[in-house]
């Protein structure tokens, strides 16, 4: 598959101030330090960064009759089907 990035405009984690500086160190990876590109997207629009970070929280963190790993495993099948490469 090709390398592609996304052709929205994202303000970087270094240029981030104000509310959108606050959201991503709040939005931050545990284990990478960075923030997801998936978040990036919304950086001209910081509040719909927020509600991107809560709703994946609410599917793929809350307690469930599916655990986390089926969870991971339906995101992973429906990004396949939809030739998604995240």
């Amino acid at each position: 598959m090709a390398d592609r990035e996304s052709w929205i405009e994202v303000v970087a984690e270094s240029n981030a101030t104000g509310e959108l500086a606050r959201l991503y160190d709040r939005t931050r990876d545990r284990q990478s330090g960075g923030v997801d590109n998936i978040l990036k997207v919304h950086s001209l629009h910081p509040r719909t960064l927020l509600d991107h970070w809560e709703l994946y929280r609410t599917t793929m963190k809350r307690p469930s009759g599916v655990t986390h790993a089926e969870r991971e495993m339906i995101a992973v099948v429906v990004s396949a089907i939809n030739e998604c490469h995240y």
